[in-house]
């Protein structure tokens, strides 16, 4: 059964990118705080994978769709909606990093994808989610945005942009959903020690990843790494009454990068 008399009890919520580190720490946790979880992802053995780990049934499903596919997306939400009777959360958490070439190398192809994926994702599983939270009276929608939502990063130009887009979507959604009590707001992670940084690292500094990530500690004032769960903290206060005056604003959750 697992705890709900948590801060979500009562909640029905949904994750996309539901596989990727952060995700699973976030359903986690949500699990933990008595929520209902619809998890989302695009392949269906780590979804298995993922949903094994968690280990709670009752109040956990999951769902194939890619972010982009706007057909599987309406899907997704429907299914969560006649499985848990209603939704109160999104986390719009899907998005890939893409590859790191100069602006001048990059093909229409690099950049298509990552915009698929990180803005038109992230405002498709909005779109569909708006409807059952009305009905609610009300919810809370959280987006991954970045760091790279603030400043930019040379070689990444794909990224950089879809996030800067992700935090335009944010405030843009908030200013449009609050007369329904719907917040939306953005969560802007700094260097995470998970997959998508690593692979970050290994593209931009092929023969010594390390030195990358000691160069990156030196730029934060706490000094190292943030961990997923650290991340899932600032989601689930995000996705809770205890945020009930947040809205419209991306937080950040960076070691202090953006400081300095």
């Amino acid at each position: 059964m697992g705890n709900t008399s948590g801060r979500l009890s009562g909640k029905v919520a949904i994750i996309t990118g539901a596989t990727g580190g952060i995700g699973e720490a976030t359903a986690k946790l949500f699990l933990d705080e008595g929520a209902k979880v619809m998890l989302i992802a695009r392949s269906e053995e780590k979804l298995k994978a993922t949903r094994d780990r968690l280990g709670e049934q009752e109040r956990l499903d999951g769902f194939i769709a890619d972010a982009m596919d706007e057909a599987a997306t309406a899907a997704a939400v429907a299914a969560t909606v006649e499985k848990f009777g209603g939704l109160d959360i999104l986390f719009a958490n899907a998005g890939v990093e893409g590859i790191t070439k100069p602006l001048d190398e990059l093909t229409m192809d690099d950049f298509a994808q990552v915009l698929n994926t990180n803005v038109l994702g992230v405002w498709l599983s909005m779109k569909y989610c708006i409807a059952p939270m009305k009905v609610r009276g009300g919810g809370s929608i959280i987006a991954t945005a970045s760091i790279a939502g603030a400043v930019g990063f040379p070689h990444i130009a794909p990224y950089v942009s879809s996030k800067h887009a992700v935090n335009g979507l944010v405030k843009t959604s908030a200013l449009e959903l609050g007369e329904f009590g719907i917040r939306v707001n953005a969560v802007s992670p700094g260097p995470i020690d998970n997959r998508m940084m690593r692979s970050l690292g290994e593209q931009l500094s092929p023969d010594d990843p390390a030195a990358f990530r000691e160069d990156v500690n030196s730029q934060l004032s706490l000094g190292r790494y943030g961990t997923d769960e650290e991340v899932a903290k600032l989601v689930t206060f995000l996705a809770s009454d205890d945020a009930s005056y947040c809205t419209g604003s991306a937080h950040m959750i960076d070691g202090g990068y953006v400081a300095a």
